[in-house]
């Protein structure tokens, strides 16, 4: 049995992360404020009159700007505010959804981005849905075992947060979140069907207090286990609370 270590979630898709203490998850649905909203692109075929789920390549990521792995976020539920904070660019509190706020974070953020990389265009969300990377609204579940596993592997410290996970579990073993899909775990008051790996891009090499690549974990995984795998999405099937602390185990 394992035990919660850490939450977290990441108001703007790849802009940010927040810790919490607790949440509530809802049946079906993603982590409450998780990837709300995300950044598109010059070429995004994202359809602002309809809005839909869209790949992750619509979207401004790490994977092309590990700048954006240096940025942290505080949301203000209740205004629906957000603060960013970068080491380079200070911090920005703004209301994603007043497109003067959004228009004043977009040039905010514009420095982040290579000159020669399609340009940030809008801040979109879809109603009632996180923009998950996958199609499905799921959460992001990694466990400590297997990060210090990777960190192993480098012979280096390595900072969990540059995984982007929702849920931290401590107390399983390295791996043992891969023989998990097909089954449901129990978190706190939650159930979660484990749906499919993780695979690993490369803002997972950029460090999240700088914001520059500095290790090449997508390397470690591949020599050391032959995947780019590290955690695990998750569907929600019965709703409830999750707090630091909380049980887990495999159903």
């Amino acid at each position: 049995m394992g035990a919660v270590a850490h939450l977290w979630r990441h108001p703007i898709k790849s802009h940010g992360r927040e810790a919490l203490e607790a949440v509530t998850l809802t049946t079906g649905q993603t982590m409450p404020w998780d990837r709300v909203w995300a950044v598109a692109h010059e070429a995004s075929k994202f359809d602002a009159e309809n809005p839909a789920w869209v790949a992750c390549q619509n979207f401004m990521l790490g994977t092309r700007t590990p700048a954006l792995a240096g940025l942290w976020a505080q949301l203000d539920e209740a205004k629906a505010l957000v603060t960013l904070t970068h080491t380079d660019l200070g911090s920005l509190t703004f209301a994603p959804d007043d497109p003067a706020d959004a228009a004043r974070f977009l040039a905010w953020i514009a420095p982040l981005f290579p000159a020669d990389r399609a340009q940030p265009a809008a801040l979109v969300k879809v109603p009632g849905r996180g923009m998950t990377d996958t199609d499905f609204p799921s959460v992001s579940i990694m466990t400590f075992a297997s990060h210090e596993a990777v960190a192993k592997k480098l012979g280096q410290d390595l900072e969990p947060e540059r995984w982007r996970g929702n849920i931290w579990l401590e107390g399983v073993g390295a791996w043992d979140e891969m023989n998990w899909v097909g089954k449901v775990i129990c978190v706190g008051d939650t159930e979660i069907a484990i749906r499919e790996p993780i695979k690993r891009c490369l803002h997972t090499a950029a460090n999240p207090q700088t914001g520059k690549r500095d290790v090449d974990t997508l390397g470690a995984l591949k020599s050391g286990w032959g995947h780019q795998n590290f955690g695990v999405y998750g569907e929600v099937t019965t709703g409830g609370n999750i707090r630091l602390g909380d049980p887990m185990e495999v159903l």
